[in-house]
């Protein structure tokens, strides 16, 4: 993998490949760049595809300063190593960190997003609410795994599933990355989609959602997509939160072909 540094000197680390225009994916919550290499090689051959470990993953750098402002700034860096024209894609807590750089000025002209978490509602804002407090007193206990064991029940899975995942070498790598928990519940801040922040989001954007998620998920994809200036709302039949690669990779590449035909007429 290369290396950029961010704007506070901390190393991220991303990976490229294909040809063509610039796409820079943005993961989700306790996933590095490697989760993302089943989509980036789908949409490698029309796209040079950008993916990175976010700060405190993977092969990249933390250093404890964790923030928005911080993650906003290394995806700044990745797009800027991605070159002119790069647009982005963003998975989950991902899309709501891509959301929140384009909001504070990030030149990207085409933006899609999968299911960021956002909660609205009062139920929801209280679910989050209480959420965000656990979380804090997990990851102040030194609770890595009840950290871990909390995300993945805000997730739908069954406790059950999640012994069984504590008896699999994923777990340590889950584990590792769980104080960036707390980075992804301050992207999305009460749970509230940030109507007002989110309408200086200048680019084309596409929310996208799945058929088969919870009611209270679309809903919150439908929100976000009439908050933003140039919102569009689109559900893939069938699909859940963890939507196939197969069914997401020509959707995104459909969106962003208008880039791509420019590309190759300049080229």
């Amino acid at each position: 993998m290369d290396r950029i540094l961010s704007a506070d000197g901390t190393p991220i680390a991303y990976r490229r490949q294909g040809d063509g225009p610039p796409l820079v994916l943005v993961g989700g919550a306790l996933s590095a760049s490697a989760a993302d290499a089943p989509l980036a090689a789908l949409l490698a051959p029309r796209f040079m595809v950008l993916t990175y470990d976010r700060r405190g993953r993977g092969a990249s750098g933390d250093a404890g300063r964790g923030s928005v402002a911080r993650e906003v700034e290394d995806l700044t860096a990745v797009v800027g190593a991605a070159g002119a024209g790069a647009s982005v894609f963003g998975m989950s807590s991902g899309g709501a960190l891509a959301l929140e750089a384009v909001a504070a000025g990030l030149p990207v002209e085409l933006l899609a997003v999968y299911e960021p978490p956002y909660t609205p509602g009062a139920s929801g804002l209280l679910f989050k609410a209480r959420c965000t407090a656990r979380l804090h007193r997990l990851l102040a206990a030194g609770d890595r795994g009840g950290a871990v064991e909390l995300f993945l029940s805000m997730t739908g899975v069954a406790e059950e599933t999640a012994a069984r995942m504590r008896r699999t070498p994923l777990w340590a790598e889950l584990e590792a990355m769980a104080h960036t928990l707390a980075y992804d519940d301050a992207l999305l801040g009460d749970g509230a989609v940030p109507v007002e922040r989110f309408a200086a989001v200048a680019a084309r954007t596409l929310v996208i959602c799945g058929g088969f998620s919870s009611p209270p998920a679309r809903a919150a994809t439908r929100a976000l997509a009439e908050a933003l200036p140039r919102g569009r709302h689109r559900t893939l039949t069938g699909q859940m939160r963890e939507v196939a690669p197969q069914v997401l990779a020509p959707v995104l590449a459909e969106f962003f072909a208008k880039d791509a035909y420019a590309y190759r007429q300049a080229s």
